[in-house]
């Protein structure tokens, strides 16, 4: 076959294309630090990195969805301990109030102060966070305690089939994996809770020192049902902690498969970057004498 000028020019523009095509390829990955730019440059890479993006997309919804969670049981922690605090008081103000030293007048003091103490109960029960109730299980846009004075919890609550159904507010924090956030409306704020402490403070203002009688027993039976469901709070946030570190360490596994699978190793392309210009220098000398000579060249 014969080879023509033409010919030897049209191979050196075609490989001096490609040669541009390539330095433009690892020109772009040393710019963006990324093996591909579009899904045509590597079809394997592009497809892994929807699969990978999309986990970490999980990973990151389920970090926002335990912080939620550590909202949701941080309240209802920091709730019932001002809960307990004030039944705490209470206790110490029946004991003082059974004195058989104290005039009328001294217990009438003492049950306005318990009769504080049970608006506190009352607010502390109706705790909104982000415009919730956490205290009143999955109904959480209505309050637990309807009525303040006197206190009179939602019929949800009194309830046991009811309360069965609300008690149950769930989170996920992993695929699969949910967590009871709630505490149990019907073992923190019940009827009975504040049953106890109005009967309490009735007795003390009517000097009624034999209603007293029997009340310490049925203070310490709320307060001990209150203290059972802190401590299952309590074990379930340590739950949420171990939770959040495995989320912490699958984020990490998540970010460096990612990693490995679209970010470019830079060493590497700065050295096919500078092997490529060397090759595209030749080529442009060779095409330059390939090319150069012209009939005018011959006829000089």
């Amino acid at each position: 076959m014969r080879i023509t000028q033409s010919m030897l020019a049209s191979n050196s523009l075609r490989n001096l294309s490609d040669s541009y095509l390539k330095m433009g390829k690892l020109q772009n990955q040393l710019s963006t630090g990324k093996k591909i730019t579009k899904p045509s440059d590597d079809p394997v890479v592009a497809m892994k990195g929807m699969f990978y993006r999309s986990d970490l997309t999980s990973v990151d919804q389920y970090k926002r969805n335990l912080s939620e969670l550590h909202l949701w049981m941080d309240n209802s922690e920091a709730g019932m301990d001002q809960a307990n605090s004030g039944l705490q008081r209470v206790r110490e103000l029946v004991i003082e109030g059974q004195n058989g030293t104290l005039s009328p007048e001294d217990r009438k003091a003492i049950a306005v102060e318990v009769g504080q103490l049970k608006q506190d109960l009352v607010k502390t029960a109706n705790t909104q966070v982000a415009g919730r109730y956490i205290y009143h299980g999955t109904d959480v846009m209505n309050p637990p305690v309807e009525q303040e004075e006197p206190p009179v919890v939602a019929t949800n609550i009194t309830d046991p089939t009811q309360l069965k159904l609300i008690n149950n507010y769930q989170v996920e924090v992993s695929k699969g994996v949910n967590l009871k956030a709630n505490v149990n409306p019907g073992n923190v704020f019940s009827q009975d809770l504040f049953n106890v402490v109005g009967d309490i403070q009735t007795a003390l203002e009517t000097n009624n020192t034999s209603g007293l009688d029997g009340s310490l027993g049925k203070l310490d039976k709320v307060m001990d049902t209150m203290s059972a469901e802190r401590a299952d709070l309590g074990a379930r946030s340590n739950r949420l902690d171990m939770v959040e570190d495995r989320l912490g360490q699958q984020d990490i596994l998540a970010n460096q498969v990612l990693s490995d699978n679209e970010d470019a190793s830079i060493e590497k392309v700065i050295m096919d970057m500078t092997t490529q210009e060397s090759v595209h220098r030749a080529a442009l000398s060779v095409g330059s004498k390939i090319i150069q000579p012209t009939l005018m060249d011959f006829l000089r």
